[in-house]
């Protein structure tokens, strides 16, 4: 397997990294309560440019770069959200008791949107420009261990420790439907085949498949992993996936027809504890409990591992994928008797204009 091209040795436990979308800089979030920003150029050693103490009593659990990469958005045990500043590491603002438990969990939704997870299972949507919640979603019994945004129908699938998948409206603002509770503990999830399938990597080893506007079951499980755990889960294309094991070893895999392709990195004899891709898809990042930040070029890891699997209108599948009847355009939202109900509608308005 290839050794890694760029490595960084972050002193501390990392919990989370995240690429700028349009600039080679990478930012990951530690133990400490601290976040890093560093430079990376190929043939050089990546060059930190900030190391800021975010939260002061306990650890930075999820980051992400948000409003184009002007700022850096932090998720912590101690409940509050800050924004930093890119350029100068000044805070922009510090939204304490942003949750009521410990915010584990930040994806971005659109350029001016973020989902926020905590440790209870509560999902909220943010507008990062105006500061101000558009949704909330009380809809896990523990903590939320992914999630991630169909973009075309408004939609944001989450997972969590109590052993299910939830889907929520942002367009509707509620939740619309929940899967059954399974043993094999969801931990990360991503939406692939065009839309037509969900995917979520489980702590048994096993990634669980889920048909579209059918989520109270799974249509298929992928058995045949090594490692016991697959704790992340990075979509590649719309027919592969790259896994992020508890054994530390990385591997591109294929989705329907399922297999495992090749692994094609190890990061360490860690368990992986987060995947991202460069803006350009040049490297692939990684982290591990070895306190390493490693970035691997993407060219390297994926020549030789064969083509792509068939295309998935080629793919024999049994599930009737029609999509769920929500992806129609909203009726009129006029009479909405809430304010909440209206605010959300206003925010999504210029939400959908984003998109």
């Amino acid at each position: 397997m290839e050794s890694a091209s760029m490595e960084i040795n972050l002193g501390k436990l990392p919990f989370d990294i995240d690429f700028h979308p349009s600039s080679p800089l990478i930012t990951t979030g530690l133990i400490n309560g601290d976040f890093q920003l560093y430079r990376y150029e190929v043939g050089t050693q990546p060059q930190r440019l900030l190391d800021i103490h975010a939260h002061l009593q306990e650890s930075v659990r999820a980051i992400r770069f948000i409003n184009g990469g002007s700022a850096i958005l932090t998720g912590s045990p101690d409940r509050s959200i800050l924004a930093t500043d890119v350029e100068t590491g000044a805070t922009i603002a510090r939204l304490e008791d942003a949750h009521e438990a410990a915010v584990n969990k930040l994806v971005n939704l659109t350029e001016t949107t973020i989902a926020s997870g905590d440790d209870e299972g509560c999902i909220k949507v943010w507008d990062t420009r105006q500061r101000t919640c558009c949704s909330t979603f009380d809809v896990h019994e523990e903590y939320i261990s992914d999630m991630t945004f169909a973009a075309d129908s408004l939609k944001l699938l989450g997972t969590s420790g109590d052993g299910t998948l939830s889907v929520c409206s942002l367009r509707k603002n509620k939740v619309i439907t929940q899967s059954e509770f399974s043993e094999d503990e969801p931990l990360s999830v991503v939406i692939m085949k065009n839309g037509r399938k969900v995917v979520c990597g489980t702590q048994n080893g096993v990634l669980m498949l889920y048909s579209w506007g059918y989520f109270k079951d799974c249509s298929d499980r992928f058995t045949g992993f090594l490692s016991k755990s697959i704790d992340v889960l990075l979509k590649l294309d719309e027919d592969r996936v790259i896994t992020g094991a508890e054994n530390g070893v990385i591997s591109l895999v294929g989705i329907l027809p399922n297999r495992i392709i090749q692994p094609i990195a190890e990061h360490s004899e860690y368990p992986v504890e987060r995947l991202a891709f460069s803006h350009d898809k040049k490297f692939l990042g990684s982290i591990s409990h070895d306190q390493m930040l490693k970035l691997w070029d993407m060219e390297d890891l994926i020549q030789g591992s064969g083509s792509a699997p068939r295309s998935q209108s080629e793919v024999v599948d049994s599930d009737n994928d029609e999509m769920d009847m929500d992806n129609n355009p909203p009726a009129s939202s006029k009479g909405a008797s809430s304010s909440s109900s209206s605010r959300a509608h206003n925010a999504f308005d210029s939400f959908i204009a984003d998109l």
